[in-house]
């Protein structure tokens, strides 16, 4: 079999185990050779070849015979390891190409992405608070915030933290065990640990690390065993003082499902939010981004005014605007044009008809929050004080203004609450914003900021 064949093979295996699993599984083996029927892949680690032998052996097995391979088993490998120097640990982390978490013994962990480090992520407003400590974390030394919890809408930069936390960390101290993973495949492998009588082994595993770095939390909501694993394991990295970072996409109180212990535990050290980005950061990622381009589309001319256009029309989250931006990159070094506000709006007219209905519940929920200098877990809970009240009704009313959301729907973004409730509190609002001039001059402030 030639790594031709094997990327044909990986095409195939892409598409039959979607996108998370290729990457996290399928992407980081490495064809070795084909030997009587035998095909070799080298590792990073056991854990990983027994769990790709267990979970996509068979997979692969059959697109490569799909493929005209003459192959009847896998065999994986880890490279053996040259004796490392000691030397000086490297001032900030430069990761060349997506590497693998799990590379001391047989830690379990998913891939790094290159792209997100510290250098690559572009600071503005929204998310200075959020880069800082997580500059801090990533800096070593006495643990101060632990966990340290990221939460933000999609798009936001909360994994792009974790990964530059993870190479920052990998780049100062080599020999330090830090396991990244999203809870998912946390989940994932306890359910198999249980399956094949490890327990003991996955609880060895999972406690012995430096520095444990988990993804969108709010996906073992709801899973009472996965939770009741997750807690323990949590205490048991506090009490060895080890660093702890979470992300979700929101405030640990705000996860419905997850047991109050877990909410406390969480909420005990720094709980950051990301915010919705601003214009200014918008065009900050878009001028970075274009000068990461240039070196591949070197003949290209943006016209004056398309990355403000851009930054304007496309507030959504960064992995669109990203998304837009390269797709125009590259169309327009296809049909060999100048990169003008005509080209963009025909080319993006799609991306830029989706964000023209970017008002969501959640953003009407937090601009009202910071409107009225509140707590979002109080404009969501069940908090009946005139000063919690009256800013939930404004929100609902707005949700009802700005959002195609039925009221049933709108009631259950806002506690669960019954359709009634939110249509007596639209009606409230409508008539408050008549008679009372600071509501109706609150309802035009926020609309306007809401619909920028």
């Amino acid at each position: 079999m030639t790594n031709e064949q094997w990327g044909q093979v990986r095409n195939k295996l892409q598409q039959a185990v979607g996108q998370n699993n290729y990457t996290n599984w399928i992407e980081p083996l490495e064809f070795t050779q084909l030997e009587e029927g035998v095909a070799t892949f080298l590792v990073p680690t056991n854990f990983m070849g027994n769990w790709v032998q267990r979970n996509f052996g068979d997979k692969i097995l059959k697109q490569m015979i799909g493929a005209g391979i003459s192959v009847a088993r896998l065999e994986f490998s880890v490279p053996v390891k040259p004796v490392a120097r000691k030397a000086a640990p490297a001032p900030a982390a430069k990761a060349p190409t997506a590497a693998p978490m799990a590379d001391k013994d047989d830690l379990p962990g998913a891939a790094l992405d290159a792209r997100f480090t510290f250098d690559s992520f572009v600071v503005g407003k929204p998310n200075e608070l959020a880069h800082a400590a997580a500059r801090r974390v990533a800096e070593g030394g006495p643990v101060t915030f632990n966990p340290l919890f990221l939460y933000g809408g999609v798009g936001l930069g909360k994994t792009h933290l974790m990964h530059a936390i993870a190479w920052e960390m990998q780049a100062r101290n080599p020999e330090l065990r830090v396991v990244y993973l999203s809870a998912e495949q946390f989940m994932y492998r306890f359910v198999q640990a249980i399956r094949e009588k490890q327990m003991m082994d996955f609880k060895s595993l999972f406690r012995s690390v430096d520095v444990l770095m988990v993804d969108d939390v709010q996906f073992i909501a709801g899973k009472d065993s996965t939770q009741e694993e997750f807690f323990h394991t949590f205490n048991a990295l506090v009490d060895q003082n080890k660093q702890i970072i979470i992300s979700a996409d929101r405030a640990p109180g705000e996860i419905k499902g997850l047991e109050d212990r877990i909410k406390s535990r969480l909420q005990c050290g720094l709980v950051v939010d990301l915010h919705p980005t601003d214009y200014e950061l918008r065009l900050g990622v878009l001028q970075t981004k274009v000068n990461q381009y240039r070196e591949q589309y070197k003949d290209l001319v943006i016209a004056e005014g398309v990355l403000e256009f851009l930054a304007h029309r496309i507030s959504t989250n960064v992995r669109v605007l990203e998304g837009a931006l390269m797709r125009l990159f590259a169309f327009a070094s296809l049909v060999g044009r100048e990169i003008t506000l005509d080209l963009t709006q025909d080319c993006l007219a799609d991306i830029l008809r989706a964000s023209d209905r970017k008002v969501t519940v959640e953003e009407i929920q937090r601009k009202v929050s910071e409107h009225y200098n509140i707590r979002l877990s109080d404009l969501i809970g069940p908090k009946r004080v005139r000063t919690i009240a009256r800013p939930r009704q404004v929100a609902m009313y707005l949700a009802k203004q700005l959002t195609s959301r039925s009221l049933p729907e709108i009631g259950r973004r806002f506690g669960g609450r019954d359709h009634t409730t939110v249509m007596h509190g639209v009606k409230r609002i409508d008539e408050l914003k008549a008679v009372d001039h600071q509501i109706a001059e609150d309802l035009e402030l926020l609309r306007r900021a809401l619909e920028a």
